[in-house]
């Protein structure tokens, strides 16, 4: 419908805080589109699994991880922090960096990523649960096909259903605001 709508990150990294002065979000939220429900964490918020499992929790099918890190290192806790969030969310997460050089930018002279497509991992999806890679640390466009009712049909006949089988009569993950 065009509208337009924001998310801000929520975990800030020390020196996002520092080159920057950034002050975190407060607000998790899953925007319905035409192409199914989409949820929205920014980098450093992938590796908190409590606020993708809200989205999970408010209908999310697919989550969108944009990032930028400076070393292999960072982004190796993206990115498995990201196919860890598609098997626990049962959902899939696509994950997409910043490449190239910025030589005048404080704290971002240099990028390493590797955007990719992470599925569930269960009969209807990949083996390796990797939907699509593009070249490591290569200026590309990356574009995969998803299937939604594959979702559907694994939340209802997988060979685990995490949405499910979660006791939630043991523990709930909350937002306080």
């Amino acid at each position: 419908n065009g509208k337009l709508d924001e998310f801000k990150k929520i975990h800030i990294t020390p020196n996002e805080f520092k080159y920057y002065g950034m002050v975190g979000g407060s607000e998790v939220k899953v925007f319905d589109t035409d192409c199914g429900k989409v949820g929205l964490l920014i980098c450093y918020d992938v590796e908190f699994p409590e606020l993708s499992r809200i989205l999970a929790d408010q209908g999310m099918q697919i989550l969108f991880v944009p990032f930028m890190t400076d070393t292999q290192n960072g982004y190796i806790r993206v990115r498995t922090c990201a196919q860890a969030r598609a098997l626990e969310n049962e959902c899939y997460v696509a994950i997409a960096g910043s490449v190239g050089n910025l030589p005048r930018v404080n704290n971002m002279d240099i990028q390493y990523s590797q955007s990719a497509v992470f599925t569930p991992s269960d009969f209807a999806f990949p083996n390796n649960a990797i939907k699509a890679e593009a070249t490591p640390n290569a200026e590309m466009v990356l574009i995969a096909d998803v299937d939604l009712y594959a979702l559907r049909d694994l939340h209802e006949y997988g060979t685990v259903k995490v949405k499910k089988d979660r006791r939630k009569d043991l523990y709930e993950v909350k937002l306080l605001k």
